[in-house]
């Protein structure tokens, strides 16, 4: 078919790729009013599961967006993880953080991909700055000084140029955009060929399986079991370097893998792939107008299911910074820091979800049962119990406050608080912006007197539990969830940032302004 080139609008970014983290960044941005549009090469989402976890970390920012209600039908808590050494013995225990939970929601989830995904899509549709083209793909792209003009082809053939300020690859483990920015993978080391089964358990058979998820660290075939939401089910396992992976997705044998837990009766079987779980993050995220995100920027292997989270991750802590760029609120340096902290959170979850990774995957027997030993001596002679929120760190390097400060590059608690009105979770009355959070048990609104008008862009919230404070303007928490975070930090204020994660914390009063004017010039405000 004949190519042909037409004109086309200006937009403020162009997202390449319409999975979960194109589709939230899409959304993010077009509800904060820029001019988007976000193309697919395909034309429907891919009606199987792939990611399968969520935390409560990404809820949160679902929630942000307004659609946690609509997705919550195909959410369900992640059951414990128990691990089963090289004898069959449990020997690690990985759990979630007991209630009241620190984010407001179940700190691990299971999740149902395609409906999730759609209502992802469907938000970002609902914006009239935010166009969609499916079966559209990206040909090439020329970078300009403050500006990317990139070249696309439809269903049909038809070429034309669309111009934006931005450019955003979200176009996966593959990415088109990383390529042609030349952008480069640093190798993290791992690399190793899994079989990912998802089965629709029938419901007379789910009795017969396992009660929580699982690993099976046996040095003859390593397996994971996963509990997905309703009668959905998944077994991770790894296959042997003389295995052929074509011949092991066939049927029959995914279904001799199952013999041990199920029967070609008890269950339909929904998917069956073969994939070589990875650990790659790219060396730059950003190149001028150029920005990678999702899996176009980082791979890891899927032991703890973070997959799809750190994608997520990426946009919420990119949309904030393109926000302010584009309202002409910060400089283009801003995006300088998205490749730092991004990067550096990756590589050191990488790290931890490979040692799991590694000690799951142990096929030498001598070296499994000495791991089994070492592991429960850690647990003092019993199993070893850990929560997945422990294993997830912090942000530990970019747009935080200096070392020594408290709190600095943390999650921000969002207890369950009231005002004159009604209960809820704090980030409905506050949204997802720069806010000074107060501990109202020990700073009073006169103590912070003109703070507000000095620095307009954050907003002022003065928190207090129940009981300790008679004055309209502070709102009350349930459980104390705040109260026992400022202790344990030994603070009296935050500063938190859009994405939730705290810029740094204020021993006392006199170092609340101190922090607000390196926060205004570290975004070049």
């Amino acid at each position: 078919m004949t190519e042909h080139t037409t004109s086309s609008p200006t937009y403020d970014v162009l997202i390449c790729g319409f999975g979960p983290a194109g589709a939230v960044a899409a959304g993010m941005l077009g509800a904060r009013g820029h001019s988007v549009l976000v193309f697919d090469r395909l034309t429907e989402i891919y009606d199987k599961p792939r990611a399968i976890a969520i935390d409560h970390e990404i809820l949160r920012h679902l929630d942000n967006m307004g659609i946690a209600d609509e997705v919550m039908p195909y959410i369900a808590p992640f059951t414990a993880s128990e691990h089963f050494g090289a004898e069959g013995q449990l020997i690690r225990h990985i759990d979630m953080v007991p209630p009241p939970y620190p984010l407001g929601y179940t700190p691990s989830m299971v999740f149902t991909q395609p409906p999730v995904e759609a209502l992802m899509r469907r938000h970002a549709e609902s914006f009239e700055n935010v166009t969609v083209e499916l079966g559209t793909e990206l040909v090439g792209f020329e970078a300009a000084p403050e500006s990317v003009v990139v070249t696309l082809k439809d269903h049909k053939g038809d070429m034309r140029e669309v111009s934006a300020r931005y450019l955003l690859g979200c176009d996966g483990a593959s990415s088109r955009v990383r390529e042609l920015a030349g952008i480069k993978l640093e190798d993290l080391v791992f690399d190793e060929p899994w079989l990912v089964v998802d089965v629709k358990v029938h419901d007379d058979a789910l009795a017969k399986l396992p009660q929580a998820s699982a690993q099976y660290c046996e040095p003859a075939r390593p397996v994971s079991y996963v509990m997905g939401p309703g009668n959905h089910r998944r077994w991770e396992i790894m296959l042997s370097p003389d295995e052929d992976p074509r011949k092991m997705s066939q049927p029959d044998a995914v279904w001799r893998l199952l013999s041990r837990w199920l029967t070609p009766e008890e269950g339909e079987l929904w998917r069956a792939a073969t994939y070589r779980f990875h650990a790659l993050v790219a060396d730059d995220w950003s190149k001028g107008h150029v920005v990678i995100a999702g899996d176009a920027a980082h791979q890891q292997p899927p032991f703890i299911g973070q997959g799809m989270c750190q994608g997520l991750r990426d946009v919420s802590n990119l949309v904030w910074r393109l926000d302010l760029i584009l309202k002409g609120e910060a400089s283009q340096t801003l995006l300088d820091s998205y490749t730092v902290e991004r990067k550096k959170h990756v590589q050191t979850l990488t790290g931890r979800i490979k040692a799991i990774g590694q000690s799951i995957c142990e096929r030498d027997p001598e070296a499994a049962a000495a791991r089994d030993a070492r592991i429960l001596a850690e647990g003092g002679g019993k199993p070893l119990r850990m929560t997945r929120q422990d294993i997830v760190p912090p942000i530990e390097r970019g747009l935080i406050a200096g070392e020594g400060t408290p709190a600095r590059g943390v999650l921000f608690p969002q207890p369950v608080v009231s005002d004159e009105k009604s209960e809820q979770l704090l980030d409905k009355l506050t949204g997802p912006v720069w806010r000074l959070v107060l501990d109202g048990r020990r700073v009073a609104l006169s103590d912070v007197a003109g703070l507000s008008a000095q620095f307009p862009g954050v907003d002022l919230r003065i928190i207090a539990p129940a009981g300790h404070s008679s004055n309209p303007v502070v709102l009350h928490e349930r459980d104390g969830v705040l109260a026992a975070w400022f202790d344990k930090h030994g603070a009296v204020a935050a500063i938190v940032r859009p994405d939730h994660y705290v810029y740094g914390a204020a021993a006392d009063t006199t170092q609340i302004s101190t922090l607000l004017e390196s926060v205004h010039t570290a975004i070049g405000a």
